[in-house]
């Protein structure tokens, strides 16, 4: 064989190369494998393995398998008390169809455009129905705001038949505009303010019940006590009575000499000077008489 019949063979056998690897290509996990000719999808692979195509006249392109998420820009949205706030969000979502995906939106590009747009109408709706104070408070509905706008999002790619599943749609942040935050801001503390002013009146009231309801009791007690003190002194005092009726019952004479001594004890205090007849009863016993 000559040298221009080996090279000719050479050429074949490297255009036989070119060609075989043309017509091959690999589906790895996690994707799917979209075959395009002439720029409409023709075929779809999802399982992994080596597969082939017309060379020169289809081409390959890849789209993912597993879930995705787009990140949104802060957004400007009004409430429903026309405070300007800036909303961002994230949605997790993945292709669920790759043939009405390629149909209608053709790369992920498009389809987080397509996403994007309906997140922010979707809340941007609900937003406008809530005023500020609700999506800030601690008792705020933004779990069924999710829920809702994700399901609003949901519905629109079905409806659309993007061929794409919303998992899930969250708002991550609900900012005031910088020139506004300071105004809010002294609003909510005045509010604040006045809360905790209503909730130490009530305080105060409260104290001035028990306080009240305290002294009462007291004032109960005390005189119950007083009673059953004045009680118990006439008792002592009346049984005192009856054992010195007792005991002065038994010797008249002794307790006429007990008083008239206590008598002295009295009359007698400070060496007064005394004119009583010297005849009279009550100075026989100074003056030694029985």
């Amino acid at each position: 064989m000559t040298a221009k019949g080996l090279r000719y063979i050479g050429i074949a056998a490297v255009l036989v190369v070119i060609v075989a690897l043309s017509s091959v290509f690999i589906v790895r996990e996690g994707e799917y494998k979209v075959v395009l000719r002439f720029g409409e999808a023709v075929r779809i692979y999802e399982k992994p393995g080596i597969k082939f195509k017309i060379p020169f006249v289809e081409n390959t392109m890849s789209l993912p398998k597993y879930q995705l998420i787009y990140n949104s820009n802060p957004t400007p949205i009004l409430t429903r008390d026309k405070k300007p706030i800036n909303v961002d969000h994230y949605a997790v979502w993945r292709i669920d169809d790759p043939q009405a995906f390629i149909r209608s939106l053709k790369t992920v590009t498009n389809a987080e455009s397509r996403i994007g747009d309906a997140v922010y109408n979707a809340v941007r709706r609900k937003l406008s129905e809530i005023e500020y104070g609700e999506i800030i408070s601690e008792n705020t509905a933004r779990g069924d705001l999710n829920a809702e706008v994700t399901k609003i999002v949901a519905d629109v790619a079905v409806n659309q038949n993007y061929g794409i599943e919303i998992v899930d749609v969250r708002i991550k942040r609900t900012d005031l505009p910088e020139e506004n935050k300071q105004s809010v801001f002294n609003r909510m503390i005045s509010d604040r303010q006045s809360i905790a002013a209503g909730y130490l009146s009530e305080g105060d009231e409260e104290s001035r019940k028990i306080m009240a309801n305290a002294d009462r009791q007291a004032t109960e007690l005390i005189a119950q006590a007083e009673a059953e003190a004045k009680k118990i002194i006439a008792e002592g005092e009346e049984e005192a009575a009856r054992i010195y009726n007792e005991a002065y019952g038994k010797d008249p004479e002794f307790y006429k000499l007990y008083r008239t001594l206590e008598s002295y004890v009295t009359t007698l205090q400070g060496e007064p000077v005394l004119i009583v007849p010297v005849d009279s009863p009550y100075l026989k016993y100074l003056i030694g008489e029985r």
